[in-house]
């Protein structure tokens, strides 16, 4: 027997057989930015599959989506007064795991050096590491990104889709790859000491108030 009905604070119960452990989803939680970031969450393992299946075009494609959609995402949670503690918390998860995946994958491949690829995994690490050290021993965490951090995101983005695009023989850019590594490579360093010295300033300022 299916149980429907609604749930506490508003939420919608899905249909369930014989009722048992209904799933309540949240309306706040059924946003369009939320929706567009979980796509994106979604179409990482798909960029994986086609780097490791050598279809760079494709690949390029679904990637330069999901980029495409870290824009956008945001923009229309701005837009429409949408933004919530999940796309907060899922929306830079995203940004990680695509970055580090690709990274690590198209290191593998030959296409990343890889003292960039290992910046890049490990910038993300310490920065995930961090927020989780700081939400056990600090309290409450509130992922707001620096100009810096979207700067460098935009151009992890930039330079990754460029060499995808590369290896899909879709432009000839190989002139300027090696100058956009070393750009890279600084922007991975100096946003992940800027995430650092933030996050500790935020740390000694609690402590002082507490």
């Amino acid at each position: 027997m299916m149980a429907v009905g609604r749930g506490v604070g508003g939420g919608v119960r899905v249909p369930l057989l014989g009722g048992a452990f209904p799933c309540i989803i949240c309306r706040a939680m059924l946003t369009l930015p939320n929706l567009i970031t979980i796509a994106r969450v979604l179409l990482i393992p798909v960029v994986a599959f086609l780097l490791l299946d050598h279809d760079y075009r494709l690949a390029f494609a679904v990637f330069l989506v999901a980029a495409v959609g870290d824009w956008v995402d945001g923009f229309l949670a701005r837009r429409l007064n949408q933004m919530s503690q999940l796309g907060a918390v899922l929306d830079p998860v995203a940004d990680k795991m695509t970055m580090m995946i690709v990274a690590i994958l198209m290191s593998a491949q030959g296409m990343l050096p890889i003292w960039l690829a290992v910046v890049i995994v490990l910038r993300d690490a310490v920065i995930v590491a961090g927020a989780i050290a700081y939400r056990f021993v600090v309290g409450h965490i509130e992922m707001a990104p620096t100009r810096l951090s979207k700067a460098n995101t935009f151009l992890e983005f930039g330079v990754l889709t460029l060499v995808m695009a590369q290896a899909g023989q879709l432009v000839n850019a190989e002139a300027w790859l090696m100058l956009l590594f070393i750009l890279l490579f600084a922007s991975v360093l100096v946003s992940g000491a800027h995430y650092v010295w933030v996050w500790r300033r935020k740390a000694i300022e609690n402590g002082r108030s507490n």
